[in-house]
């Protein structure tokens, strides 16, 4: 099996909504033809976004490593290599690598108007180490 990542690891992201390393290949933005935007998103070991939700929802397409993907209230999901996730608008929720793996994975991001993600407070080292240890 080819173990090559498919695109490059791109542009740190910052971390005021990422914990730990997690960087970005941008592919299409919103645009005239466009009302999402669509990119690659490398998390090294141990990083994940801050809880955030999307105005018209998101989708997530998981092509190497592991992670979680949380919904708020819920348990977090394990997600691997081919998982695609369909996030509902305005649905609070967190997704990363594990603590031993990278992961990375295409997101496709709807806009409402000009907002496309509200940020939020960060996963606590707490909660993510319980995740982590199911």
């Amino acid at each position: 099996m080819d173990t090559k990542a498919i695109f490059p690891k791109g542009d740190k992201l910052s971390n005021d909504w990422f914990t730990g390393n997690a960087f970005l290949t941008a592919f299409i933005a919103n645009d005239k033809n466009n009302e999402f935007s669509a990119g690659n998103v490398t998390f090294e070991p141990g990083a994940r976004t801050n809880w955030h939700t999307h105005p018209k929802g998101q989708v997530l397409i998981v092509l190497e490593g592991e992670g979680f993907y949380q919904e708020e209230g819920k348990p977090a999901q394990s997600i691997k290599r081919g998982d695609v996730v369909n996030i509902p608008e305005n649905v609070k929720h967190w997704h990363g690598a594990t603590a031993k793996s990278k992961m990375a994975h295409i997101a496709i991001t709807n806009f409402k108007e000009d907002v496309q993600v509200t940020w939020l407070k960060p996963v606590s080292d707490q909660d993510y180490k319980a995740v982590n240890s199911k």
